[in-house]
């Protein structure tokens, strides 16, 4: 020590001879301060924990918010588009359902044309064109998916067929289409009008 100092210090300790010793110790009140210091970082701590694990579960119900719109936005999409398919598939199912008798009536007129006039030099060209729109009217229905539903010889499919009769037969297995009265058709995968058939059946 210098000593210069000694009578500095020996100054010091005379002025706090008199100072009670409660005062020259560390204040309690020090102690509490940092300890409210401290408990009010661990609060603020643990508030900022379940602040961020608040916005991790609004985070996540988001993404699934966003997912589940964006499926359902799909499904609309898909649908739509189903909607406008069926639409130009089936759009001639109306016009070709009231046409079907014209397409019948045709088929009769051809049938009922005897083999004499169809030999007949001055009848050749009318059982011509007769047979020849026939022709150019299912080329037309083809052009749309419209297309007969097979029958003859075929098992009776309640899907296509209408059974109007049963034929009694040994030439084929009950529940054979064995006549057909009026033809079915199809557009496509629907039907517009079932075949009106005759189902073979065991003789009695």
């Amino acid at each position: 020590m210098n000593e210069n100092d000694k009578p500095q210090d020996e100054a010091a300790e005379a002025e706090l001879k008199g100072v009670p010793e409660e005062f020259l110790k560390d204040s309690p009140g020090d102690d509490a301060d940092g300890e409210k210091r401290e408990a009010v970082g661990k609060e603020r701590g643990e508030d900022l924990s379940e602040v961020i694990a608040q916005l991790k579960n609004d985070l996540e119900a988001a993404r699934q918010d966003v997912l589940y719109a964006k499926a359902d936005t799909q499904n609309v999409r898909r649908r739509m588009e189903k909607d406008i398919q069926d639409a130009r598939n089936y759009a001639a199912t109306g016009f070709a359902r009231d046409i079907l008798s014209v397409a019948d009536n045709l088929a009769r007129a051809v049938q009922a044309i005897p083999e004499s006039l169809r030999e007949d030099d001055k009848m050749k060209g009318l059982v011509t064109g007769i047979e020849a729109t026939q022709r150019e009217l299912e080329k037309v229905f083809r052009s749309h998916g419209i297309e007969r539903v097979p029958s003859v010889g075929l098992p009776l499919d309640p899907n296509r067929h209408q059974a109007m009769m049963e034929v009694p037969t040994d030439e084929h297995e009950p529940g054979t289409v064995v006549q057909e009265m009026q033809s079915g058709w199809m557009i496509r995968d629907r039907l517009l009008r079932p075949a009106m058939v005759g189902v073979a059946k065991k003789p009695d």
